[in-house]
């Protein structure tokens, strides 16, 4: 998101994927901006870039200067795939979608000096024999957990969510076979699994967790609360080794969780019998809040605050709710004329956890402080000394100790460090089109990406 080092970066998996897919004969280089400066006149045939909403800004600004030196450029991911018009006024080529079966023919046609500026996917690429070459994180100070994925898709449709936008209602998991031998060949004992959410397909996770279960390793992942209801998946995650697991409550109010399309997470009970069922198993809660909806106010902030200590969270996240390309949130809120920014992570005048819109029982000032109150509270350090008493969790071993205190003492350094910051750094957008850019950033066409899709 920024010009800076970053002292909590893990492994971009992507990168990692795009790396098995390159011919062998094609030499390839990583940087890592969270790491290292990017040797901007190292000479190279091809910069590959994959983007999200907020590396946006800083990825367009990597795009020129590579540009101003006859470089070309193409990007991938979320952020181009929704807006191939805004990202083509800085790359050379997008990539709308998924990387396999597509990535190959972009190599081919660099080589043969054809490169196009827009390439699809007809049809969703079938996960088997996915094998992340991560080859290039070699002597790359991450941190020492293993990314990993399972599957792609959710079977949600939250609000505020790009996910479906994106893969729509296809849900694709790779062979558990292939999952294991990956996990056996990388040999870390702390496998984080990346999936959206790993329990799209509750039978096809069961039979997952049974063949970690003889690795002895440790795993975390991001789950949906009501996965409690199932007695047998949650015990086969304790018996597989699941230490942590990121879980979005987002709402203590219930009308806010139907204004977000997540009622479900109520469905089978209240937070608290569901969060004494994960725990009991052992698991390591990091819960994660938004606010900004309808019913929220002041009061909401300290309200999620007490919950989490309360419980004895891992970790916690507060943010403030932010729109993004292509979910239903940004078009409800661009219709009721409530957006700060018609394109925040373009705006110079964005500030990195800020309020992009105007909440209705708050002022957007008032959502942007509490949500750093509510960070900065949960972080403090008798918060940290208060929830570190749970024998289940984190105290239950060591390592989950250790685990515990090094991920608070670094989640609070980030928050103070992260809040505020321009994204991207001052270096001003160059597009490739000053004056088409100027007249047509709202004019990006409907998303189109296989078939059905949204």
């Amino acid at each position: 998101m920024f010009d800076r080092r970053s002292s909590d970066a893990m492994e971009p998996l992507c990168f990692a994927i795009l790396k098995s897919l390159t011919p062998r004969d094609v030499e390839t280089k990583f940087y890592d901006e969270r790491l290292e400066p990017i040797p901007f006149d190292e000479p190279t045939d091809l910069v590959a870039m994959t983007v999200e909403t907020y590396t946006a800004r800083r990825a367009y600004q990597i795009a020129a200067e590579y540009r101003s030196r006859g470089v070309r450029v193409v990007m991938g991911g979320y952020h181009p795939s929704f807006l191939p018009e805004e990202a083509l006024q800085f790359a050379d080529a997008v990539v709308v979608g998924d990387a396999e079966g597509i990535w190959p023919h972009v190599v081919d046609d660099v080589r043969c000096d054809v490169l196009q500026e827009i390439y699809r996917q007809d049809d969703f690429p079938s996960l088997e024999r996915s094998c992340p070459d991560r080859s290039i994180f070699r002597g790359k100070r991450y941190a020492p957990i293993t990314m990993l994925q399972y599957a792609r898709g959710c079977k949600y449709n939250c609000d505020f969510c790009s996910i479906r936008a994106f893969y729509g209602s296809n849900l694709r998991q790779r062979p558990v076979g292939e999952v294991v031998a990956e996990i056996q060949r990388v040999g870390r004992k702390h496998i984080f699994i990346v999936d959206d959410n790993i329990f799209v397909d509750i039978p096809k996770a069961k039979e997952l967790f049974a063949a970690l279960t003889p690795l002895n390793i440790r795993w975390s992942c991001q789950v949906s609360i009501d996965i409690t209801k199932d007695n047998e998946l949650v015990e086969l995650m304790r018996c597989s080794g699941c230490t942590t697991a990121v879980v979005g409550f987002e709402s203590l109010n219930p009308d806010n969780l139907s204004q977000m399309n997540k009622s479900w997470n109520l469905r089978y009970g209240d937070y608290e019998s569901s969060i004494k069922v994960l725990q009991d198993a052992g698991v390591m809660i990091y819960g994660t809040f938004v606010f900004g909806y309808d019913e929220d106010t002041v009061e909401s902030f300290d309200e999620a605050v007490e919950f989490a200590i309360r419980n004895r969270f891992y970790l916690a996240n507060f943010n403030p709710l932010t729109p993004t390309p292509r979910a239903p949130l940004m078009d409800r809120l661009r219709n009721e004329g409530r957006l700060i920014h018609d394109k925040w992570w373009l705006d110079p005048s964005y500030r990195y956890g800020h309020a992009t819109f105007h909440p209705r029982r708050m002022s957007a000032q008032e959502l942007t402080a509490g949500c750093y109150r509510a960070r900065s509270q949960f972080n403090r350090y008798g918060s940290i000394a208060r929830r570190t008493f749970d024998r289940r969790t984190n105290l239950r071993s060591p390592y989950r100790f250790g685990l515990y205190l090094l991920s608070n003492m670094v989640s609070r350094r980030e928050i103070h460090s992260k809040q505020d910051m321009k994204l991207g750094g001052d270096a001003p957008l160059r597009a490739k089109n000053p004056e088409a850019w100027n007249g047509a950033r709202d004019k990006d066409g409907p998303f189109t990406l296989g078939v059905g899709r949204p």
